[in-house]
């Protein structure tokens, strides 16, 4: 039951971070630069975060197990077309817009299907914790297994590995139950999800073109706000009418629910900016090969997996603010490590002790999260948040890759490599502060009174 929804997850995390290790393999055959593949891989994470609390509101309509299927056959034409693609925007089409979709379609299921499989905390927080470690692996081994790919075969191999994950995940996927009806009387707010995913798209542009022209940022930066004021606007309005927004204000009036989501944004951002970061300049500056990057990761990805497999033994022992604070904490040791070896050794073993550190700090605090912001709404709340909880951690995502990679990319150099890294442990502290201000136990989930309850069978 829990195989086809951790499998989902491991190869959307991976789909975000395996391209990093292929960004010259790329450049060179389909004669674009560093900056083009930039854009497509934070386009595709941008897609992703710009589209996910839509396609959590679509599971109330359309029902989860339909909308993870549909993710899934999107995602798997997305993956086809990539790998056969001609030019830079064919794969942008593919990868960054029909895999993106794909992504926001099926990724909310994962986490409504799980927190409504598993009702009691402690199988909830082992699910998760499965989830989570299949999402964390997949981002940290996403570039060695996309290295091995790109170097024995072809970086268009990778892209096929992806859509033969999706088969065997849709082959799973026919035993798997939708506890809950879907309810075709469910309206879907079309205004809102425009609002809300166009704010997104114009602050990551915004981002993305800082080392072009900054004016052109600042005012992106600033419609992308006004946009998102827009969407508030606009949805404190239906909810004054009587109407379903696309997001109800309330699911804003939990602070735990609140904080979590911070630290949530906080994590993928980490994690995405580093492997962009470390990634691009090994590839770029130090010239070193796909399979060479990748193996450099496995130092990552054995952090994650050694924490996450941890994470159920922790979670009894320690109070789940504990494992957060502990992660940021662990993190910002690891950029401090990476930061102050790399600058004193040319050896690629100098990258080692801190992507250890960084990958055991995001492996301790990726499920506790997730366990907090989903555990603090009821079951009839949960496609709402799980939306939005989705999207928040895409969108760190997508900062992650924007900004480091926009820092670095501006000037492909060892100070460049380390005022990226500078920025990303700048988050990594403000993730540690948020994390101390976390309730010390998971609230109990309430429905609140304005919101209405689902028929169930």
């Amino acid at each position: 039951m829990l195989a086809p929804l951790a499998l989902a997850q491991f190869i959307c995390s991976f789909a975000g971070s395996n391209m990093n290790v292929m960004i010259n393999d790329i450049s060179h055959d389909l004669d674009t630069t560093v900056q083009g593949v930039q854009v497509a891989i934070t386009l595709f994470l941008l897609v992703m975060a710009a589209l996910m609390i839509p396609g959590g509101k679509a599971t109330d309509r359309f029902g989860r197990k339909r909308c993870f299927l549909a993710g899934l056959t999107v995602y798997g034409i997305g993956a086809i077309l990539s790998a056969a693609s001609p030019g830079l925007g064919v794969l942008i089409l593919g990868n960054s817009i029909l895999e993106g979709v794909g992504t926001a379609l099926l990724i909310p299921p994962v986490y409504i299907l799980t927190t409504l499989l598993f009702t009691d905390l402690t199988s909830r927080a082992r699910a998760f914790g499965v989830v989570m470690a299949a999402g964390g692996v997949g981002a940290a081994a996403g570039p060695l297994i996309g290295g091995l790919i790109t170097s024995a075969i072809s970086w268009r191999a990778a892209f096929v590995f992806q859509a033969l994950v999706i088969a065997l995940i849709i082959v799973l996927s026919r035993s798997l139950d939708d506890p809950l009806p879907p309810d075709p009387s469910r309206s879907f707010d079309v205004r809102g999800a425009v609002l809300s995913a166009g704010g997104l798209v114009l602050i990551v542009m915004g981002i993305l073109a800082a080392d072009n022209n900054l004016w052109l940022t600042l005012g992106l930066i600033a419609a992308g706000l006004l946009v998102l004021a827009w969407f508030v606007h606009w949805i404190r309005g239906v909810e004054r009418a009587g109407g379903e927004p696309l997001l109800s204000t309330s699911l804003f009036r939990n602070r735990a629910s609140n904080l979590g989501l911070v630290t949530q944004n906080a994590q993928w951002l980490l994690l995405m900016g580093t492997s962009f970061t470390v990634a691009t300049y090994l590839q770029v500056v130090r010239g070193y090969d796909a399979i060479q990057t990748g193996v450099i990761f496995t130092a990552a990805t054995l952090g994650v997996l050694v924490s996450s497999l941890a994470a159920e033994r922790l979670a009894k022992r320690l109070p789940q603010r504990t494992l957060i604070t502990a992660g940021f904490a662990f993190a910002v040791v690891g950029i401090g490590t990476l930061i102050a070896l790399v600058a004193g050794s040319p050896s690629p073993w100098a990258f080692a002790p801190g992507l250890l550190l960084i990958g055991l700090g995001l492996g301790v605090m990726l499920t506790p999260s997730v366990n907090v912001v989903q555990s603090a709404f009821p079951e009839n709340r949960q496609g709402e948040i799980s939306g939005l909880s989705r999207s928040v951690s895409n969108l760190g995502s997508s900062f992650g890759t924007a900004v480091a990679g926009t820092i670095l990319v501006a000037n492909l150099t060892k100070n460049a490599y380390a005022a990226a890294m500078a920025t990303l442990a700048l988050a990594a502290l403000a993730g540690l502060v948020t994390a101390t201000r976390l309730p010390r136990t998971t609230p109990t989930a309430r429905a609140p009174a304005d919101t209405p309850r689902r028929p169930r069978t």
